[in-house]
């Protein structure tokens, strides 16, 4: 193929909407455990599966294995044929972007551009102004999908689609389904930052309403009604739920979250083991699991003055288990490792607790939120299990560094205060102490009481290049 015809290819390949040009990156998911969520999906969720098997082959390409890719989106053609047989081309418009982009990975120039020139003419026929860019909702939905199983980074944008493709079906189930579970997300993500946390609510009973039958979206309705202390509403979605599809993994893992977090740890255990034996592998479930152990602990050492030994050790070692099969499948599963950290601690094993934070200091894809509370549980743990006062303060004055509000930030803003007072007031306070004790009002923009901590810390340390610079900044940012 000429270089000439190969960059038009290339050009034309650009313009199609596809999982190719999405911008989905493979560094921001673990590819195993998302190839076996869409498997899992595919044979519990008795939907439409062309949008499951498009981003199977999408999964398979980044995973090297194109031939594999091929296979599912033939199986994408056959879901199209026997549920859309009058809207062919509209419904496979993505699919036809997928194999192009595929065939042009597998340097199979003429057929890539075979699939080109398909998309091109249906989207002619389609719409008389577009060539390639035709607003379709069934696009935007499907766009919308991929983006929420690529993770929190991509939440946002998850939600623009399916908004964009509600604009022209506001009644259609699936898509009201798709904005539902991705305002969801988006709150359950950001509820660490102090933000309203009913805005799914509406979403969530629209969803319902429209389609009684999705018991998966009645569960997270469920949690939502929890999480606003409307508890007994909740669980009448969960019953309802639980009758129409007892044995639904997806409702069930949703239904043990109900329960444990109601306080009704054994139900939940039960309906988790239930769940288990559907899909083994379920790293979501094996959380779940660990939270349930680690709840019974808790439970049994307030209500017990001297609780047994051997039930302690039981449930510590049953925790561990359960968070530890999560971190060993899901490196980037970033709440199981401080779960698995903490109960390290919790057992005094520390240098596996150490081990596990450091691990999860590495996952590359921490959302603000996330890194102030990682610093925020490994500064609990250097305090209180490590006995290192200093190097508690640095990991919470690094939470403050990041400058989002939040629940987390305010809670190191007041354990950094009360630790250094303790530290000054106990006549242990170094320039070191004031200096911190200065950046922590720096950060809070408390000027004047920064000033004043710098002063001492320079009057303690009268050479120190570092408080000087400090303290002359804060001077000159007072009077400018």
């Amino acid at each position: 193929m000429s270089t000439i015809s190969k960059n038009s290819l290339k050009s034309s390949l650009l313009q199609l909407e596809c999982h190719f040009t999405w911008t989905l990156l493979k560094q921001d998911v673990d590819l195993d455990e998302l190839e076996e969520t869409i498997g899992d999906q595919i044979e519990f969720l008795q939907k439409s599966n062309i949008t499951n098997y498009n981003l199977l082959s999408y999964v398979c390409h980044l995973k090297n294995s194109n031939e594999e890719a091929l296979r599912n989106l033939q199986k994408a053609e056959e879901e199209v044929k026997k549920n859309h047989p009058d809207e062919i081309a509209r419904r496979s418009l993505v699919t036809w972007g997928n194999y192009a982009w595929i065939y042009y990975h597998m340097k199979r120039y003429e057929e890539a551009q075979t699939y080109v020139s398909k998309v091109e003419n249906s989207c002619r026929k389609l719409s008389s102004s577009a060539q390639w860019k035709i607003q379709l909702p069934e696009v935007y939905a499907e766009q919308g999908w991929a983006l929420l199983k690529f993770g929190a980074k991509y939440y946002k944008r998850a939600k623009n689609c399916f908004e964009n493709a509600l604009k022209n079906e506001p009644n259609n189930p699936e898509f009201n389904a798709g904005y539902a579970i991705t305002m969801y997300r988006l709150e359950d993500f950001s509820h660490r930052q102090c933000e309203d946390v009913s805005l799914s609510l509406k979403p969530l009973k629209r969803a319902v309403e429209l389609n009684p039958n999705d018991t998966f979206i009645m569960a997270l309705l469920a949690l939502k009604l929890q999480d606003l202390e409307q508890v007994d509403e909740g669980e009448r979605y969960i019953k309802e739920a639980m009758q129409k599809t007892p044995d639904l993994p997806y409702l069930l893992r949703y239904a043990a979250k109900f329960y444990r977090r109601k306080g009704q740890v054994d139900k939940a255990l039960e309906i988790l083991k239930k769940a288990l034996a559907v899909t083994p592998k379920s790293v979501f479930l094996h959380h779940q699991l660990g939270l349930c152990y680690r709840a019974k602990l808790f439970q049994l050492k307030e209500t017990t003055r001297y609780p047994p030994q051997k039930q302690v050790e039981e449930l510590l070692r049953l925790s561990i288990f359960h968070f530890k099969t999560v971190t060993d499948q899901k490196s980037k599963f970033f709440s199981a490792h401080t779960d698995l950290a903490n109960m390290y601690a919790e057992g005094k094993r520390y240098e596996e607790a150490e081990e596990t934070f450091q691990k999860a200091f590495q996952i590359n894809i921490l959302s603000y939120g996330d890194k102030q509370q990682l610093y925020y549980l490994y500064g609990n743990f250097q305090r209180f299990h490590m006995k290192s006062e200093s190097e508690a303060i640095r990991c919470y004055i690094e939470v403050l560094k990041i400058e989002k509000d939040s629940y987390v930030r305010n809670k190191c803003r007041n354990a950094v205060k009360k630790l250094l007072e303790q530290r000054i007031r106990g006549g242990l306070g170094d320039a070191t102490d004031f200096a911190t004790f200065g950046l922590v009002h720096n950060l809070n923009g408390e000027k004047l009481e920064a000033i004043e901590c710098y002063e001492k810390a320079i009057a303690l340390d009268p050479d120190n290049e570092e408080y000087l610079s400090a303290l002359c900044e804060l001077r000159l940012s007072i009077s400018s």
